[in-house]
């Protein structure tokens, strides 16, 4: 686990790192995987996969109206919502504008739909089934969530083989929704174009990147501000959780590529 090693260098008080197999198989970790780290955006994904069972359920439909947008718009940022304010900086579809604002009228729309304040909802439908016993949503539905790096290998292997929702749900969330919109990734800067599927961001040729310059242009996932990630790269059969407690920075924008360069070189099949 030599890649892993490098975790030791990383300028953090504590980190958790795994690598998770396709199979759901734990390849290699370091650090406390039962320690709670705020995952900060890293939230989303788990908000949406909650919202993809929501669909399956048929309690929300994607072309469904919620807020200024659909429900497909808001988890695809591309509602028009700003950043962290309801005001509205764009036509729907029309432009990637990252949008936490827009995960928490996500939440609200599953709320109403269902009758279920949307952080059991969560925990009904996702952290529950998947025994993920140590997550729990705490504040926003885009930024709220605390996990471990044990909870998150069992998100990052369901990602890998559903079990929750379908495949091909799976499928069409990890693939680009309202594709050739620009944007801005948070800390990288404008991207031409900024891909995203369904609540998981999208690597494709996006250059700078928190990603490796091994990882696939297919490897989806999300960072976040509190210095976290999860990436799922299906064309290798890997999927990476890195937690620590400091904040992202010149820091991870340095140490994360290589870091995902090293996992992918050392453990790929």
């Amino acid at each position: 686990m030599r890649s892993l090693d490098a975790v030791g260098q990383w300028p953090v008080d504590n980190v958790a790192v795994a690598v998770v197999g396709a199979d759901g198989k734990v390849l290699g970790s370091v650090g406390d995987q039962q320690r709670q780290f705020k995952l900060a955006s890293v939230t989303k994904p788990l908000t949406a996969y909650a919202v993809l069972v929501a669909v399956e359920e048929g309690a929300v439909e994607w072309d469904q109206p919620a807020g200024p947008a659909t429900v497909r718009h808001l988890i695809a940022h591309t509602s028009g919502l700003a950043f962290d304010s309801a005001t509205r900086q764009a036509e729907p579809g029309t432009r990637r504008i990252y949008s936490n604002t827009g995960f928490d009228v996500l939440a609200e729309a599953v709320h109403t739909a269902t009758g279920i304040p949307f952080a059991d909802y969560l925990r009904e439908a996702v952290f529950e089934p998947l025994g993920m016993g140590a997550s729990e949503l705490t504040g926003s539905a885009g930024a709220g969530a605390v996990s471990t790096c044990a909870d998150l290998t069992l998100f990052a292997a369901e990602l890998q083989a559903p079990t929750l929702v379908a495949a091909e749900t799976v499928a069409e969330a990890t693939s680009v929704a309202f594709s050739g919109l620009n944007g801005v990734l948070p800390g990288y800067g404008m991207q031409k174009p900024n891909d995203w599927g369904l609540g998981f961001e999208i690597r494709d040729g996006k250059s700078p990147h928190w990603t490796g310059s091994g990882s696939s242009a297919r490897t989806y996932g999300h960072f976040g501000q509190s210095g976290t990630f999860l990436w799922v790269d299906p064309d290798v059969g890997l999927a990476c959780v890195a937690l620590t407690d400091r904040p992202f920075g010149e820091w991870a924008i340095e140490a994360w590529p290589l870091f995902t360069d090293g996992v992918l070189a050392e453990f790929r099949g």
